[in-house]
């Protein structure tokens, strides 16, 4: 179909990638391709007149399938089309730091348990926890708040259950893989109409539901057992829908974890193509935590965390809708979503809730955002131009009650409600050659709240970029891409009072980075490619934590709250490397890629002080994974990750051993006059995947097994210190008893099997 015209294209050569079959269409569009094995397919589209078009991946198995292609119109005069398949595609606007993520990495990535927060931790610059139980996305040595998400047009606040408020990491995805066609991983050159983001874009598309068949498929995973459906409700409206009920609580006390996270949680899309000129869709994603703590645990490293982790209680959800106007050249897209969190958490001293008097966190916070977008796609030959401006009424309320310790101890009270808008506007423009050797792309961005005098202006938040890349043969392109990125703080920290009712972070300005990249990509041959790049990241405005003495950005990688305390905008930032990344590609039969980053991530408090190293800075991020599908539906996979040592900071002995100060929060305090001077040991750990798949009639059964650390490589973090709980004075005056104090082991290590079952009819 012509996407300006949404017409058919008659002639059309169709050819199905790794495969020597193909077909052309005819006079009304359609084609037809005979005798497919099971398996997961890509189709390559050309005609004379069109832009050669790939699809994302489709997964063939006992039903037949319809796909829809849309194929841009092109400038070039061809009096012929020369069809020449391959696995890899390239983006006009933008040809750097784009890595798309299509089905055969989700459905089998080595180690990943089909949660993308994970597969997308193979890719170049993305760091991953040798700890193994968080989700944090950090990219090229940004810190995990500096992420945006989107689904289908619609922006979503994270996509991990038990997220950490004000970032985005947690201990599994809160997005069902049977629903994910594809997803694009944006780690610089950010589109112009997705705002907010520093370090990252994550762009997930949804599979649309058969217009042919109604499908249902029930999933047991590495934490969840889910059940999905997708079909047709009418000639015009698809459907698809998911709930998940998660047993991860049991595997967490099977491998003897403190902790016990339940979830459940669904999402849905529905979409109606109103005639071939209109569309609406409507999609819908929530999630309902419970994480309890396992007090029948005993043991030193038990005590630790139990110690200080509160019981987390969290309800999100997004609901949007989508519309789309084709009007021949030119696509109106109105997008119109709202998003809600409400995050609770809870902790007692030595988790003793027999008495009010032992309660030392209450944490009632809800964030909600109600967003609006338009925006226009014009297609003028060579050229594209998109255009839009958005508006978002966003509100957040916090009644907490908190125990501090700083220099002395104090209870914290405070109630706030914070009503903000924001609003911006953006614009880009693309060219593309007729040979399409040359790519550019040229966009701005503004955006603005009424926070404060400082945050409502428009021309203070302008964020240019630009980006170019040139053929410099058939095989080999060099790219490049300048661009200054904001981000609005926290609602947390915007949000912060005393207890007057005084907000106290009024002086916060946006956030940024400036970015550039450049790279080269080489076409080896039509089933291998090599790329290598290197970037650039200067951070300026960032908040710094007046009690800690370092930049927020280097909080966020653990559960509960950040951006709740005094904070200033004086904090600067840099990170740099280079990242290369080789795969080969036969489509039906193997996939591997490989991957090393060397990089540096460092922070400043101001322009006065010397850089140190972030928490981030790991230095080097090394993988090399692959599958092999082999006869008979069977496949095996297998990840090796190295990744370097973070750095870290030691504990401050005397002020942990304070009573008052150890019973304020349960945990040691670190000693921020030497942070990350120490670092941790490099690790490396290897993961292997086997798949079966079994296809009877109109059913299918598949089984495959993960081995996560099957070398039961350990991961050594410095010893905990840690409260015995004896008071060694106990006759001094109550802020100078001091704790006896103890070291405890910490290290992990171990083999983590998973066993997953598909059956679909």
């Amino acid at each position: 179909m012509s996407r300006q015209g949404r017409t058919p294209i008659e002639y059309a050569n169709i050819l199905l990638i790794g495969e020597e079959k193909g077909a052309v269409s005819d006079s009304i569009g359609n084609f037809t391709i005979n005798s497919i094995k099971p398996g997961i397919y890509r189709l390559q589209a050309s005609a004379i007149g069109y832009k050669t078009v790939q699809t994302p991946d489709y997964i063939v198995s006992t039903k037949d399938i319809t796909i829809l292609i849309e194929m841009e119109e092109s400038s070039a005069e061809l009096s012929e089309v020369t069809v020449v398949a391959t696995p890899f595609r390239r983006s006009t606007e933008t040809p750097i730091g784009l890595r798309i993520i299509g089905l055969q990495e989700i459905e089998k990535s080595p180690g990943a348990n089909r949660d993308i927060s994970r597969i997308v931790q193979s890719y170049p610059g993305v760091a991953f926890s040798p700890a193994g139980y968080r989700n944090d996305l950090i990219v090229r040595g940004g810190g995990p708040s500096e992420n945006r998400f989107y689904i289908d047009e619609v922006e979503i606040p994270n996509i991990n259950h038990f997220s950490t408020q004000g970032a985005s990491g947690g201990p599994v995805g809160i997005i069902n893989a049977d629903l994910i066609r594809e997803v694009s991983l944006f780690t610089g050159a950010f589109p112009a109409n997705r705002g907010n983001a520093l370090s990252s874009v994550l762009d997930f598309k949804l599979r649309d539901g058969s217009m042919e068949h109604n499908s249902v498929k029930a999933t047991l995973g590495a934490s969840e057992i889910s059940l999905t459906s997708n079909g047709h409700l009418s000639k015009k409206t698809s459907y698809s829908v998911s709930i998940r009920q998660s047993y991860l609580q049991f595997l967490f006390d099977l491998l003897g974890l403190p902790f016990l996270p339940t979830f459940t949680d669904a999402q849905f899309k529905i979409r109606t193509r109103l005639n071939p000129k209109n569309e609406l869709l409507f999609l819908g994603l929530g999630g309902v935590d419970n994480m309890k703590l396992n007090t029948r645990l005993t043991g030193e490293k038990a005590e630790y965390i139990l110690s200080y982790l509160p019981k987390i209680q969290q309800e999100t959800f997004t609901l949007g809708a989508v519309y789309k106007h084709y009007a021949g050249a030119h696509t109106q897209t109105i997008v119109i979503s709202h998003n809600y969190l409400n995050n609770r958490n809870t902790k007692y001293l030595g988790n003793d809730e027999s008495t009010q008097d032992n309660l030392t966190l209450r944490l009632r916070s809800i964030e909600q955002e109600t967003k609006l977008r338009f925006e226009n796609t014009s297609m003028l030959g060579s050229w594209k131009v998109n255009a839009g401006v958005n508006i978002d009424f966003c509100k957040y309320t916090n009644n907490s009650f908190q125990r501090l310790y700083n220099s002395q101890y104090n209870e914290f009270r405070y109630n706030t409600t914070l009503n903000t808008i924001r609003w911006g506007f953006f614009g880009n423009v693309s060219y593309l050659s007729a040979d399409e050797r040359l790519a550019a792309s040229a966009g701005l961005r503004a955006d603005a709240t009424n926070f404060s005098n400082s945050t409502n202006n428009l021309l203070k938040q302008l964020s240019p970029r630009i980006s170019l890349s040139y053929g410099v043969t058939s095989n080999i392109y060099v790219s490049g891409n300048f661009g200054l990125y904001h981000q609005l703080p926290q609602y947390t920290a915007l949000g912060f009072k005393n207890s007057q009712g005084e907000l106290l972070n009024k002086s916060l300005k946006y956030n940024n980075v400036m970015q550039s990249s450049l790279g080269i990509n080489w076409k080896i041959s039509r089933n291998i490619e090599l790329s290598a790049e290197g970037f650039y990241k200067k951070y300026n405005n960032m908040p710094y934590s007046i009690a800690d003495g370092i930049p927020l950005a280097c909080k966020g990688d653990d559960y509960g709250v950040i951006g709740n305390e005094l904070l200033i905008s004086t904090a600067q930032g840099r990170a740099y490397g280079i990242e290369v990344l080789a795969r080969w590609i036969i489509a039906q039969k193997l996939n591997v890629a490989s991957s090393l980053t060397i990089f540096r991530s460092e922070y400043r408090n101001n322009k006065q002080s010397s850089f140190i190293a972030s928490a981030w800075d790991n230095r080097f991020i090394f993988n090399l994974s692959g599958t092999y599908n082999f006869p008979h539906q069977w496949s095996l996979g297998a990840k090796f990750s190295c990744i370097g040592g973070a750095p870290y900071t030691p504990y401050d002995i005397e002020k942990s051993s304070l009573v008052e100060a150890w019973n304020a929060q349960g945990r040691p305090y670190y000693d921020y006059t030497l942070y990350n001077t120490q670092r941790l040991p490099n690790f490396g750990q290897i993961d292997i995947r086997v798949d079966k798949t079994f296809y009877i009639k109109r059913f299918m059964l598949g089984f495959y097994i993960d081995l996560q650390n099957i070398t039961k490589s350990t991961f050594k973090q410095p010893d905990i210190l840690m409260s015995t709980g004896e008071i060694l004075n106990p006759e001094a005056m109550p802020s100078s008893q001091r704790y006896k104090m103890k070291y405890i082991e910490q290290k992990s290590g171990t083999i983590l099997p998973t066993l997953g079952i598909t059956f679909e009819y």
